[in-house]
């Protein structure tokens, strides 16, 4: 039987009950990988299990809440006398504010959304760096955005603060770490269809969404960057889709969002809006 790259590996990714995670999941799996599969809710979990498991591959299923330090350090304690220290994590989980003018944010939705894009990269990686080192080998794959580069209202502000941060972390990990055989790699994906845009003030149409990233187009470049040899490593990865399309109404919603309704310079179509 033909060898895969991931054969034998332990793989860990967060946010994988949907869109990305779960896309990462399924391929790395495919590539041979034993998946621990981190979210919030059980149910979609175990369906992924279940696709997994039923194609052939092995998975677990870890409700998590990334946002808690301690919890991150004991799962990981627990994935190694179980199944064993964990070769590969993907850092993919993800939220955006609600309100996404830096004028209206509020400071708990600033810090939930650097909680849960910065705070737990940060847990996570601190929480399976000693295995890795003790074994001179593992990588370490966070999902950012290009928002990290280009932030505006789209994103918004407390988002774009975070992924370019942990932009910044990742590349701290792969400067500090990779002589010690730890490969650290950033992906940065623009736009892509993914349930997140349901909760938008003005969600995609989908002739919009058909034209964006695939939740598949991203699995497939972390599994590219996750299947290279030892030997070989991407620092940082940009995806993006081929068409740039027209934001500005996003953005001019997206500016006013959050706003008091009896501020004096509201335009005046959202008042009307407000009224009726």
């Amino acid at each position: 039987m033909m060898t895969r790259p991931l054969d034998g590996k332990i793989a860990v990714v967060t946010g994988a009950g949907s869109g990305m995670g779960r896309e990462i999941a399924l391929s790395l799996a495919k590539e041979g990988a034993k998946v621990i599969l981190c979210g919030r809710r059980a149910e979609p979990l175990e369906a992924i299990k279940a696709q997994i498991t039923s194609a052939g591959g092995s998975a677990y299923v870890e409700p998590l809440d990334i946002t808690d330090r301690a919890a991150i350090f004991a799962f990981v304690a627990r994935a190694k006398k179980f199944i064993g220290p964990i070769d590969l994590l993907v850092n993919n989980a993800g939220s955006a504010s609600k309100v996404l003018n830096a004028r209206w944010l509020s400071e708990e939705e600033f810090v939930s959304t650097v909680e849960v894009n910065l705070t737990a990269v940060f847990n996570f990686s601190q929480a399976v760096l000693p295995d890795m080192l003790e074994k001179g080998e593992g990588t370490i794959i966070t999902v950012s955005s290009l928002a990290a580069l280009t932030p505006n209202l789209l994103g918004g502000a407390a988002y774009g603060a975070a992924k370019a941060g942990v932009r910044n972390f990742m590349g701290f990990m792969h400067t500090t770490y990779r002589h010690q055989g730890i490969r650290s790699v950033c992906v940065l994906p623009g736009e892509a269809d993914t349930p997140i845009l349901d909760n938008r003030a003005r969600p995609p149409s989908e002739a919009e969404r058909a034209r964006m990233l695939a939740p598949e187009d991203v699995a497939a470049a972390v599994s590219m960057v996750a299947c290279l040899p030892a030997r070989a490593t991407v620092p940082e990865l940009h995806i993006c889709p081929t068409f740039q399309r027209d934001i500005s109404v996003d953005l001019d919603i997206a500016r006013w969002q959050g706003a008091p309704a009896d501020l004096p310079d509201l335009p005046e179509h959202l008042k009307q809006e407000d009224k009726a």
